[in-house]
Order: C-alpha cells, then structure tokens, then sequence
C-alpha cells in the first residue's frame, strides 16, 4: 500500500513488490535483483555491508484455532510441541489430540527469531505442514482445529479484528497486540526494515525518505503495526 501510494504521487514511477521472505529479500538486493529489499529482523554480521532502514517494529505470535480450548502455552510447553516432545493436546491441557505443528519455511525471519527466543534449532522441528507466508499459516488453522502456527504479530491481529476463527496466545501473560509491542512489555519483536546495496540515491532515496516519513504512519498503523518513530 506505500508502494502504491508513493506511485500516485510520482508520475511513471512503478513499484514492483514481491514476497518471499527475509532471505529473498536479502538475497535479491546482494544480487542487484532488487533496488531495495524488505528485511523484517536485525542485519546479520554478514550482511553488515548493506545499508538498512527500520520502519516499523512487529512481533511474533503463536496461534491456534478460536475451539481448541487451550489458553496458554510456557515457553517449554511450545518448545516441545516444535521439537516433537509433546506431540497431543491433552498433555497441555487440552483434547486427547495429536498437534499438527505449523512451520515456516527457512529464509523467514520469523522462523529465526522463534528458534532463537525458545531456543531450538530449525532442523529439530517436526512439523506437519511447511508452509510460506502469513495467510498461508492462518489458514493452515483456520482449516485444521488442532493446528498451532506463528506468525507476524500484525497479521494475527488483523485476522482475529476480521472474525477469522483464531486466536492469539500470550507470552508470559502477555498478549501479542501492537499496543504492547509499542511498550515493549511483549518479549518477541523485530524490526520491519527496507534495505539496500549502496547508499540510496535517486528515486530509491526519495522512496525510503517516503517510507521514514509521517505520510506513511496511517498505513503502518493500519497493519497493527508500529511505526518506528514512536
């Protein structure tokens, strides 16, 4: 929606937006496929030569389906349903059920960051389903009652205020909302972030100068996201 906003406002320009992940978008611009890329974590030590420029701020949450009537997850409890350590319902208080575990595929920043905080490494997780971006793992629970997914904590939120049948729970009797992300009471965040190869310049300059300005906050708020100037 920013790309197409800043597009009305400069004749002839087009902005050309593709998904895929942080590991795309890195990738894309370190191979000059990209002017800019769409990175939604902190550059790696690697990645130091590329310039990047936070937005907004998000974070992760963990869903299940709105009848599955578990509350609430310890941080144990969720690694070891990813690890294949708890593998039904019922040994979290739940229905005598297996877990059909959710993931993303590698290259999303959610899947580092989730890794990282419950401290467990991608290889060990035994999912399910493998699946990509955020609609795709709503979904994924919103078809199957004893599904368990993570996901941008904007996009969860968004899909809960839309009436799909879902629902968010808390970290540490946190609840992953934006409002709690801008507090910095919620333990999961990360940064949403545009990054580029050289110095911006030209047309990629004014179009990330746009995307850092105050005419874009309606449209980061609109998401449940926060924007980083907050």
């Amino acid at each position: 929606e920013i790309g197409k906003r800043f597009e009305s406002l400069h004749s002839g320009v087009k902005i050309d937006v593709q998904c895929g992940g942080s590991g795309r978008g890195i990738s894309d611009v370190q191979s000059g496929k990209a002017d800019i890329g769409m990175v939604s974590r902190i550059l790696m030590e690697k990645e130091k030569d590329l310039y990047g420029f936070p937005i907004a701020r998000d974070g992760i949450s963990i869903i299940l389906h709105k009848d599955n009537p578990v509350k609430s997850l310890s941080d144990i409890q969720v690694a070891g349903i990813y690890t294949g350590k708890i593998t039904k319902w019922k040994m979290v208080g739940g229905r005598n059920i297996s877990i059909a575990v959710i993931n993303p595929q590698k290259g999303y920043s959610s899947a580092e960051l989730f890794t990282h905080y419950f401290k467990i490494d991608y290889d060990d997780i035994t999912a399910a389903i493998t699946v990509g971006d955020n609609p795709v793992r709503i979904k994924a629970v919103v078809d199957n009652p004893n599904a368990i997914a993570y996901l941008s904590a904007g996009e969860a939120e968004r899909a809960v205020r839309a009436g799909m049948p879902i629902k968010r729970l808390p970290f540490n009797n946190v609840m992953p909302t934006s409002r709690n992300v801008i507090t910095g009471n919620y333990p999961i965040t990360r940064p949403l972030m545009l990054v580029t190869k050289n110095l911006p310049a030209g047309m990629v300059k004014m179009f990330i100068d746009y995307c850092l300005s105050s005419a874009v906050v309606d449209l980061i708020e609109r998401h449940d996201f926060v924007p980083y100037e907050d």
